[in-house]
């Protein structure tokens, strides 16, 4: 049941003050303070439904998965301005109001509000990541184990290259979210799994091949589902992912970090890249020895975290 607190008085990292920010949420599993918390960080075009019915990661999270429904409570918020509360209001003028940072200090102030003062796990996939990086570096002692999954500390320039194609569909398309998702696809998947899946197959019904079936199909769906607003927000807080703006270096960030950190990567991932997270796991080595990097081995490139649960869960197994 989505559940619904106001974060009052905000100011965000660029100085823009706002009165109201409601923040929804979903919980599962345990009630809360009964069990271990894991906050669960969307995508960006996912939302607080991590389980159940139409949960996107129900390979992972449930009654006898890897994070096990009977013995955690499982939290998850959706990034204000989502739309997934279905609220029209107009949340903020700008797109580009809130940072990655700005979503990770409003979630906090959501834990305070529910009285939460610790965490077991908070896993991430992709921006969701990036946003647990961000709790990380501002409250260091909140999180046991930090999970982020397909993702970096930091948006690298094929990244941000990346935001900004996205960025100029999305503001100069007719079509703006169904085109925008178009090229999303092929970022988020690979060669390798197209060959795999489509093979050069022909629809003869629709007179095109099958791979551009089923990209019009994906842009089609997420445009019935999601709206152009939050296409560009999110899209811009992915862009802008940095846990060393306005601190100082990485290692001085991540050093004050006291959670265990697990890293886990996708071999074929073409957007936050297997070589980057390497880079990554390797630096955070000259501060801290309670780091782990684990790979998933997998053909379809970023979208493999939604994908392999069995080896996610495989290397996960330790922590849950």
């Amino acid at each position: 049941m989505l559940q619904r607190i106001d974060i009052s008085n905000f100011a965000t990292v660029k100085g823009e003050y706002i009165n109201t920010i409601p923040l929804t949420f979903e919980t599962f599993g345990k009630p809360l303070f009964e069990a271990p918390i894991v906050l669960v960080n969307h995508a960006l075009t996912g939302n607080s439904t991590v389980y159940g019915e139409n949960g996107w990661w129900n390979g992972l999270i449930g009654e006898s998965k890897c994070i096990d429904t009977n013995r955690y409570t499982v939290l998850s918020f959706n990034i204000p301005g989502n739309g997934y509360d279905g609220v029209e209001e107009n949340l903020i003028n700008d797109y580009k109001t809130f940072s990655a940072r700005d979503i990770a200090a409003i979630f906090l102030r959501g834990l305070e509000i529910l009285r939460i003062e610790s965490l077991y796990a908070v896993i991430g996939g992709s921006v969701g990541g990036g946003i647990a990086w961000e709790l990380a570096a501002i409250k260091p002692g909140l999180i046991k184990h930090l999970i982020p999954v397909a993702c970096d500390w930091k948006s690298t320039d094929w990244l941000k290259a990346n935001c900004l194609v996205q960025e100029q569909i999305l503001l100069n398309s007719n079509n703006p979210v169904h085109d925008a998702r178009l090229h999303a696809m092929l970022i988020y998947r690979s060669p390798q799994s197209f060959k795999q899946k489509f093979d050069r197959t022909y629809n003869d019904e629709k007179d095109m091949f099958n791979i551009e079936s089923w990209l019009l199909h994906h842009g089609e769906k997420l445009n019935k589902r999601f709206s152009l607003s939050a296409y560009k927000e999110l899209n811009y807080i992915l862009a802008n992912i940095d846990i060393t703006a306005q601190r100082e270096g990485f290692l001085e960030v991540v050093q004050e970090i006291e959670s265990n950190i697990h890293i886990i990567s996708v071999d074929s991932d073409v957007f936050f890249t297997e070589a980057e997270d390497k880079i990554t796991y390797q630096e955070l080595k000259k501060v801290k020895q309670n780091v782990t990097h684990g790979i998933i081995n997998s053909i379809h490139g970023h979208d493999a975290f939604l994908i392999e649960f069995e080896q996610l869960s495989e290397l996960l197994k330790g922590v849950f």
